[in-house]
C-alpha cells in the first residue's frame, strides 16, 4: 500500500536530529483546508529540542528536502511545513493498489494467529428484543467484522440472560394467569405480559415475591417442572431473537448464557478462598478493592447465592482457557462500567496477567423521551417494529422510483435495515441516544441509504461501461485525473486503512460510518462534475478506475459496519 505520509516521513527523517521516521510519521497531520497542503508538519514540538524557532525549523526543512516524485512543492506558514503532493504519482499509486486488492482493500494480516473474543447483544430470555439491544448488537457485530478483516480469529459470544430470579417470577405468573395456548400464540409478547402482570400484582400481593423465590430455588435444584418451563421459555425466545438476527445479518459462534456457568462458579469461589481474597462483610463474601479506590466486589450474598460478578469471573477464566484470547471485549451499556472495573481488578488480584486483555466497550443509554427503557413497565420500542417500518418505507420509495427492480423486496430489506444500523453506529458509541421515529426513518442526508445508493450508482456506471472497460488498471493514466474533485476523492479513498486501524484501536465503529459518508459525498461531487463514459478512451479509463476504486472502498466499508452493498436500487 502506498503511504504518502510514510514517504514524506522518510524524506524528512535525515534532516531532523534525534527523531526516528515513525516519530515524524506520528507528528504529521492532514490540514483541514487543502490550500494549506496535503500533509503538514507542525514544528513547535521540535523547537525545544533543536533550540530554534518553529518558523526557522520549517524553513530549514523546506530548503533541505528536494522536490521529487512524491512532492510537488513545500511551503512554510507560521511554523508549519506544508507539503503538497505530486498528484499524478499519488493517484497512480493509490488507485493501482485499490484496484489490485479489491475486496481486500484496507485489510491486513496483523491479527494472524491471534484470537479476539467479543461478548455482545446478550438479551434477557423471555423479554423482547427492543431498541436498547440494538446498540450492543450492532457495535459488537461491527467490531467482530473489523477485527476479522484485520486477520484475527474472532469468537462472537451471545451471553444470554437465561438465569436468575426473573424466571421464578415468570413461572409464578404463568402458573397464576398463563396458559400453554396463550404462550404458543403470543410467544415472547405473552411472556412479557405475564412478567409485567407479576410486578403489577406483586405490589398488591407481596407474597408473590416469596412464591417466585421458591420457584427459582426449585429451578436451581433441578426440579423437573421448573426446568421444563425454563427450557420452553428459552426456546420460544431464541426462535424470536433469531428472526431479528437474520434481519440484521448477525451471527454468533457461541450462545453460552449465564446458566452455562452454574457449575463453574464454585471452583472460582474456592480459588478466591485459597488465595485469601474473600472477606466476610455483613454476612456476605466480598473481595476488598479499597487499594484500587473501588467499592468492594460482592461475590456471595448473605444467603450464599452468587451474583453477576461471580458468573463473569468464571466466564472470563473459562474463555481464557478455551480460546486463549488476545483480547476479550464486552459490549454493554455505560451504566455497567463500575461492575466491569471491579471484577477486572478481582481477576488481577487472582494473579492472572491477562487481566489487562479484558476490555469493556461502553455505550450511552437509550431512552424514549428522556425516560429509561423498562420491560417491567412496558416502556419499550420493539426492534422488530422499527425494522419492519424501515423496510416498509424503503419499499415505498423503490415502488415510486424504480418499480421494475427485480429483487426490490430484498433491496428494501437491505436498505431499510441498513438505515437503522447506520443511524445507530453514526454517533460516537458513548453518546446517549433518545429514540425518535423521525430520526430513524429519515433516509435523507448522512444516512445508510445515501451511502448504499452511492455504491449502487458506481455499480451502474461500471455496468454501462461494459466488462471490457472495467479492467482499466493497465491503461490508467493518472495525469488525466487532474481536477480538484478527482484528487479529493482519491485522497479520501487513500485513508481507508488508517480509518480501519483507528476504529480497531479505539473500538469505535462510528469512525468507519462517518468515513463512508465522506467517501459518498466526494464521489457524488466527482460524479456530478465530470462525465465518466466520454469518447476519449484514456480519460474514460482513468475515471472508470476511480469509480471502481470508490465502489470497492464503499463495499468494504459497508461490510465492516454490518450493511449490505446493493448493486441496484
Amino acid at each position: 500500500m502506498y503511504d504518502a505520509k510514510l514517504e514524506v516521513s522518510k524524506l524528512l527523517a535525515p534532516h531532523v536530529t534525534g527523531l526516528e521516521t515513525q516519530e515524524i510519521y506520528n507528528m504529521l497531520e492532514v490540514p483541514p483546508n487543502p490550500e494549506m497542503g496535503d500533509i503538514a508538519m507542525p514544528c513547535f514540538r521540535l523547537s525545544k529540542v533543536l533550540r530554534k524557532s518553529p518558523v526557522q525549523i520549517a524553513e530549514e526543512l523546506a530548503a533541505a528536502v528536494q522536490e521529487n516524485e512524491h512532492i510537488e512543492r513545500i511551503e512554510c506558514v507560521s511554523g508549519y511545513l506544508n507539503v503538497f503532493l505530486n498528484r499524478s504519482h499519488f493517484i497512480q499509486k493509490t488507485l493501482s493498489h485499490i484496484l489490485e486488492t479489491g475486496k481486500g482493500y484496507g485489510s491486513s494480516d496483523m491479527g494472524k494467529g491471534k484470537t479476539i473474543v467479543i461478548d455482545y447483544s446478550s438479551p434477557n430470555i423471555a423479554k423482547p428484543f427492543h431498541v436498547g439491544h440494538l446498540r450492543s448488537t450492532s457495535i459488537g457485530n461491527s467490531l467482530y467484522r473489523i477485527f476479522e478483516f484485520m486477520g484475527y480469529r474472532c469468537v462472537g459470544i451471545n451471553y444470554l440472560g437465561d438465569w436468575g430470579t426473573q424466571f421464578g417470577k415468570l413461572i409464578t405468573a404463568y402458573k397464576h394467569w398463563g396458559s400453554e395456548e396463550a404462550v404458543k400464540k403470543g410467544l415472547v409478547k405473552e411472556l412479557v405480559s405475564l412478567y409485567v402482570k407479576f410486578h403489577q400484582e406483586a405490589e398488591e400481593n407481596p407474597e408473590l415475591e416469596e412464591e417466585a423465590r421458591q420457584w427459582f430455588a426449585r429451578l436451581e435444584q433441578g426440579d423437573e417442572e421448573a426446568r421444563r418451563l425454563w427450557k420452553w421459555f428459552i426456546d420460544i425466545s431464541m426462535e424470536e431473537y433469531q428472526k431479528i438476527y437474520d434481519l440484521l445479518d448477525v451471527k454468533f459462534d457461541s450462545y453460552n448464557g449465564e446458566s452455562f456457568y452454574n457449575d463453574k462458579m464454585q471452583p472460582v469461589i474456592q480459588e478466591l478462598k485459597d488465595k485469601e481474597l474473600l472477606k466476610e462483610s455483613q454476612g456476605a463474601m466480598i473481595v476488598d478493592l479499597e487499594e484500587e479506590d473501588l467499592p468492594p466486589c460482592l461475590i456471595l450474598k448473605s444467603d450464599g447465592s452468587t451474583l453477576y460478578a461471580t458468573r463473569d469471573i468464571a466466564a472470563a477464566i473459562y474463555r481464557k482457557n478455551t480460546y486463549d484470547f488476545e483480547k476479550c471485549i464486552y459490549v454493554t451499556g455505560v451504566s455497567q462500567s463500575l461492575h466491569f472495573r471491579q471484577w477486572f481488578k478481582v481477576i488481577k488480584k487472582m494473579g492472572y496477567d491477562w487481566h489487562k486483555d479484558l476490555h469493556h466497550v461502553p455505550f450511552g443509554t437509550v431512552s424514549i423521551g428522556g425516560e429509561k427503557l423498562a420491560t417491567r413497565t412496558g416502556k419499550i420500542v420493539l426492534l422488530e417494529e422499527i425494522l419492519s417500518k424501515a423496510i416498509e418505507k424503503t419499499l415505498e420509495t423503490i415502488e415510486a422510483k424504480n418499480p421494475n427492480l427485480e429483487n426490490k423486496h430484498e433491496v428494501a430489506q437491505q436498505m431499510g435495515v441498513g438505515a437503522v444500523i447506520f443511524s445507530d453506529l453514526f454517533s460516537n458509541r458513548i453518546k446517549d441516544v433518545s429514540f425518535s421515529w423521525d430520526e430513524v426513518l429519515n433516509f435523507d442526508g448522512e444516512t445508510g441509504p445515501y451511502v448504499q445508493y452511492t455504491h449502487a450508482r458506481a455499480c451502474s456506471v461500471l455496468r454501462k461501461a461494459g466488462d471490457a472497460d472495467v479492467e482499466v488498471q493497465a491503461g490508467l493514466d493518472s495525469t488525466l485525473l487532474s481536477s480538484e474533485e478527482e484528487f479529493q476523492l482519491v485522497k479520501t479513498l487513500a485513508v481507508f486503512p488508517d480509518k480501519i486501524m483507528q476504529a480497531l484501536e479505539d473500538l469505535e465503529p462510528s469512525v468507519i460510518t462517518r468515513y463512508l459518508v465522506d467517501v459518498a459525498q466526494n464521489f457524488n461531487r466527482f460524479y456530478h462534475e465530470h462525465p465518466i463514459l466520454v469518447e476519449d478512451q484514456a480519460v474514460r479509463n482513468a475515471r472508470l478506475a476511480l469509480v471502481k476504486a470508490a465502489k470497492s472502498t464503499l463495499s468494504n466499508g459497508l461490510r465492516l459496519i454490518g450493511l449490505h452493498a446493493p448493486e441496484r436500487v
